[in-house]
């Protein structure tokens, strides 16, 4: 392991230093604990053999837990340049292995090319839209480990039936494989947020060929109206076509009749 980035200082300790604190418009929270998030950098698979893109590093403490676990190169991507400080005394002891890209991470295309992991705590303000914005480019990415409040990882690994399922399972569930790796208490936070969170791993299916904006536009138009029944909200099409009667619900719809359903209506 490199000894000079063991050497740095504490993250709290640079942030001081440096007069920063969380920015709450950028729903900014921030990991201190060196264990936790050494905890999530060892979960990406992989990961001496990985680029790992990071979003929102902040002051940088799952950016130096990356880097310490030997991610092979790590690029983080920071709206707020006012943690460049930070970043940079990081990057000056990484060995060439972190670039630092200030920028909006929904407006920037990959800055990696072939496959590269994703491992991030997300912003909670924009962690669902960049989430789906990675799958319609999934082809590159070989793994993602990404910290959600506890109630939108519950949406991500939802099954058909379960009170969480709804558009985001279902797109999730088109290319990927799902799962809760462990709890991360409120706690753990700075700023301390009123709201639980939770690590998941989302590995990409072998087979990428699904139509997901056309599956996207379905689960938003039926997911829209949840309580309504299917043939309520789309009146013009033969639901029996598809082994249906009409007076399902979306929730009560599998992410392959989702499929189906997307393959033969225009939308």
């Amino acid at each position: 392991m490199n000894e000079k980035l063991l050497n740095l200082p504490p993250i709290a300790e640079m942030m001081r230093e440096a007069g920063l604190e969380p920015k709450k418009q950028l729903g900014q929270n921030f990991l201190f604990d060196l264990n936790l998030t050494l905890k999530i950098a060892r979960a990406v698979p992989d990961i001496a053999n990985s680029v790992v893109i990071e979003v929102g590093p902040g002051p940088g403490g799952l950016t130096r837990a990356l880097l310490m676990s030997g991610a092979k190169k790590v690029i983080v991507i920071e709206k707020d340049k006012t943690a460049a400080p930070i970043l940079e005394k990081i990057s000056a002891v990484a060995d060439g292995r972190l670039e630092i890209i200030y920028g909006d991470a929904l407006k920037l295309p990959s800055p990696a090319k072939g496959n590269y992991a994703i491992c991030a705590n997300l912003p909670y303000n924009v962690g669902t839209e960049l989430l789906i914005r990675w799958l319609h480019d999934f082809k590159n990415v070989a793994s993602m480990t990404l910290m959600f409040q506890r109630e939108v990882a519950e949406r991500i690994v939802a099954r058909v039936r379960h009170p969480q399922y709804g558009r985001l399972a279902v797109l999730i569930s088109m290319v990927a494989d799902a799962k809760i790796l462990f709890n991360v208490p409120n706690t753990a936070f700075v700023p301390q947020p009123k709201v639980q969170s939770a690590v998941v791993q989302i590995i990409p299916k072998n087979e990428k060929t699904v139509q997901l904006l056309s599956v996207e536009k379905l689960t938003a138009k039926l997911f829209g109206q949840r309580r309504k029944m299917i043939r309520g909200i789309m009146p013009d099409v033969d639901w029996a076509k598809f082994g249906l009667t009409g007076t399902e619900r979306a929730e009560e719809l599998s992410p392959q009749k989702f499929a189906e359903i997307a393959c033969k209506i225009m939308l």
